[in-house]
Order: structure tokens, then C-alpha cells, then sequence
């Protein structure tokens, strides 16, 4: 089954992709990726049979060079709106999210104003440096 446009979003200007936003109702039977695969944070859905096995495995060292920082941000708990922004500090969209979807910002700016009490997971790479972020 492939996702739906109500399973997940994505937010872009101009044609720069900024912003998936994939709902907490997105449960696919098969293996499912969100991302292309050349993006350099990858969503996806990984699905297995009962009985199914990841076999072991290890990931070897590879050394990647990759520009900009992409956050995952899974909303554990709570209720927020998500206001996505383009490269010129301009809103591009506001979008409610809730417990269990996921937001993964690739591009652009991005800040959330809480609705309720919010408890987010967020993933992004590392080292985290806080003169990479600017605020505005």
C-alpha cells in the first residue's frame, strides 16, 4: 500500500524541498521510504512478517562529507503548530502536529509554538554545534 497525501506531506517553495510531515495514521504492510535516496537523513518504514529477523549486522566506517543539518522530530506527546520557513526567512506554511507524527526538516527554517504540554524525539546529526543555528 503506498502512502496517501493524507499520510504525509511535504512542504516545499520554489520547488526546494523543506519540510515532510508524516502522520502518526501512516502504517504501511511493506517497506516503505518517505525520502529519496539520495537526501541525507532517510525516513522510512521498515516492515517484517512475525517470525521475520534483521540478521546482525555492523555498519562500517564510511567517511560521508554532507552540508546543512536535517532534524527528525517525532512528537511523543502533546498537540503544536509547526511553522516552516524558506532559506529567505519567509513563512511557507503552518501545520498542526500531534502525538506520533513525525516531522523531518530538510531545508529552510523551522519553529513550533506549543498548543498544549509537548514532549518532542528529535534526531539529527552530530557534532552539535550551537553556532550552526541561527535564530531570527
Amino acid at each position: 500500500m503506498a502512502p496517501s497525501a493524507s499520510d504525509f506531506e511535504i512542504i516545499a517553495k520554489d520547488g526546494a524541498e523543506l519540510c515532510y510531515i508524516i502522520r502518526a495514521e501512516l502504517a504501511p504492510n511493506a517497506t516503505t521510504f518517505i525520502t529519496p535516496p539520495d537526501y541525507k537523513q532517510q525516513v522510512g518504514f521498515i516492515a517484517y512478517p512475525a517470525g521475520g529477523e534483521v540478521q546482525r549486522h555492523l555498519h562500517l566506517p564510511l567517511e560521508r562529507h554532507i552540508v546543512g543539518t536535517s532534524e527528525v522530530l517525532l512528537v511523543r506527546k502533546g498537540r503544536c503548530t509547526l511553522d516552516v520557513y524558506d532559506d529567505a526567512k519567509d513563512l511557507v506554511a503552518s501545520r498542526e502536529v500531534s502525538a506520533g507524527d513525525l516531522v523531518l526538516m530538510v531545508g529552510g527554517g523551522h519553529g513550533f509554538r506549543m498548543l498544549e504540554d509537548t514532549l518532542f524525539l528529535e534526531v539529527k546529526q552530530g557534532p552539535y554545534l550551537e553556532c550552526e543555528k541561527e535564530r531570527f
